[in-house]
This record gives C-alpha cells, structure tokens and sequence, in this order.
C-alpha cells in the first residue's frame, strides 16, 4: 500500500511521521506534494525520506490512498486537476474541514464514476501517537475501504466511524482542541512563572498535570466532575481556584470555542460550494497551469452564512 497526500503541511508531516513511528508505512511508501518547495515541512518530509512532488497528479499517480490535506475553498480546484488521474483503486481521504462527502463525489463523477471517497477529521497529535480521529465513508466506498483508513489512523491514535453529519461537531471539540490545550498550558506556565517558578518546569508541570489527568479520565469510568471533586478538600487551595474559573465564565468560554470552531467549519464548506477564493491563495496551493486560470473562479468576497460514538453505525454497507 501506498500513501500520497496532496498538500505538504502540517498534518501531512504529522500524519507521515505519525505512519512511519508506528512502522505501519516506510517512508519511500509515501508521497506528498506542494508547488511551495519552501516550505518548512516539505524539508522535514525530506529528511524523513518521503518522495516529495511539486506534481499533484505524479502523488496521485503513486499513491493507493490519497490524502487531500489543504485548505477547504482550495479542495474544488485540486479535484478538478487530479480528477482525471482518479482510478477504481484509489481511496480519496478528505481531512478539509467542512467539506462534505457529496461535494467531493459530485466533482470527481466526471471523471470516474463511481470514486471511494472517506471524510476524515483528525488532529496533530497523530505526531505523537495520540491523534483523535473520526471518519465516515461515502457511497461507493466499501466496508474495507473504511476499515483501511482505520487501521492507518488507530497505529497513530483513536480512531472511529461516526455518521457524517457529527464531523463539523468533532472539528470544533477534538479537530481544535490541541489548540485549546497548548493555549491553557502557555496561561497555566505563566501562572506558575508569575509565582516564582522558572518557565521550563512551568511548562513540564502543567503539561504532565494536563496529561496525568487525561489518561485518568480515559483509564476510569468516573465522571470528570467527579474526579474533580476528588482534588477539591473543604476550604482548599484547589476549590478557590475553580472559584475563580467559574466566576470569569472558563466553561462557557470552552463552549462557545467548540461551537465557534463548528460554525466556521460550516463557513468553509460554503465557500468551497461558491468555488470563490483569493488569488493569492490558489498561487500558494496550485500548479501554475491551474493558477487562476479556471472559468468558474469568481474573486468576489464570499457571503457569510449564519448557523444556528458508536463505532460503524448500523446504517453503513454491509
């Protein structure tokens, strides 16, 4: 089996590593590729031995399952450059957040007519082994294509089937979420900091804590507020800090990120529907021969739109 991601960023960098740490792929398996040659991750894919491409129909060509890792409004572009190059064999494995699976099939049908297509959304903690991802397979794609992708994500993390229409949902809460940790660890270090304590251990502190607290969820069957409860004594130091979390909103404040997260991954699908995006971002994404020289590229701004787990879902094909 082989890998190609088009696009050479950060997932794709954190899905390789991720790929080749868990020894489920070599790196000469795997293929990605950007008009960008200067990118800081294309050289880290270098050095990782993963043949790097400015072609996106030669990563298609040497790749089994192909990964679309760009940006959402930029996915309608790539289809139709890669389009033609689509075969049986291939498994299309979208991680744009937003972008449906009928988006994806109605484009590439003109060129093959029945394409497996899996939306994916993960994290970049599959660097590390500890990716949260979820996936949710499109009409003609069969049971082992899914279970396929699934074996390649669990090697990098958690990895389940959900229905599709929860993965706007997982975007804003596990898809974000590393953002939300590394930004709560940057303010608990400075806490720490600001009472004495040199930055470095800060950090330590507050990621083993954060850490140590996850694998205790994960490993019990206790309610977080219980385990809550259980660092809280009467009058303590612990109980007065939740205090003052509570009093400046912290768990409105997390669910108001969730749901924002989820909103703009709607956004995003709009504007990939509109097939409307900046110049500057097609020359960044693009091939020169697909550089703002398609027709149904329309630069006017888009309009805003206002929006307001349990493994293989019975409704899947048998």
């Amino acid at each position: 089996m082989s890998v190609g991601f088009i696009g050479a960023g950060q997932l794709a960098l954190a899905l390789a590593r991720g790929f080749t740490a868990a020894g489920v792929l070599a790196a000469h398996k795997i293929t990605a590729s950007s008009p960008d040659t200067d990118l800081p991750t294309v050289s880290g894919l270098r050095k990782m031995g993963v043949n790097f491409t400015v072609s996106n129909k030669d990563t298609v060509k040497n790749s089994d399952v192909l990964f679309l890792a760009v940006k959402p409004p930029i996915i309608p572009f790539i289809l139709e450059e890669v389009g033609p190059d689509i075969e049986a064999r291939h498994i299309v494995v979208s991680c744009a957040a937003g972008v449906t699976i009928s988006s994806i099939e109605k484009k590439l049908s003109t060129f093959c007519p029945t394409p497996k297509v899996i939306r994916c959304m993960t994290n970049t903690p599959v660097i590390v082994r500890e990716g949260a991802t979820v996936y949710a397979t499109g009409t003609h794609a069969d049971v082992e294509d899914g279970k396929l992708l699934e074996q390649l994500m669990a090697s990098v993390g958690f990895c389940t089937e959900v229905e599709e229409d929860l993965i706007d949902a997982v975007t804003g809460l596990s898809g974000s979420g590393p953002a939300y940790a590394f930004t709560a660890l940057d303010a608990l270090a400075d806490g720490g900091v600001k009472m004495g304590l040199p930055r470095r251990l800060a950090l330590r502190l507050g990621a083993q804590a954060l850490l140590g607290a996850a694998k205790m969820l994960l490993e019990s069957e206790q309610h977080p507020g219980q385990l809550k409860d259980n660092v809280c004594s009467p009058g303590g130091a612990t109980i007065h800090a939740l205090h003052f979390l509570e009093s400046g909103g912290f768990r409105s404040l997390l669910i108001n990120a969730v749901e924002a997260s989820c909103i703009r991954t709607r956004e995003l699908q709009h504007l990939a529907d509109q097939e409307k995006i900046s110049p500057a971002a097609i020359k960044k994404t693009l091939l020169d021969k697909v550089k703002l020289e398609s027709p149904s590229v329309s630069l006017a701004p888009a309009s805003r739109v206002s929006l307001f787990n349990n493994k293989h879902p019975s409704s899947k094909k048998n």
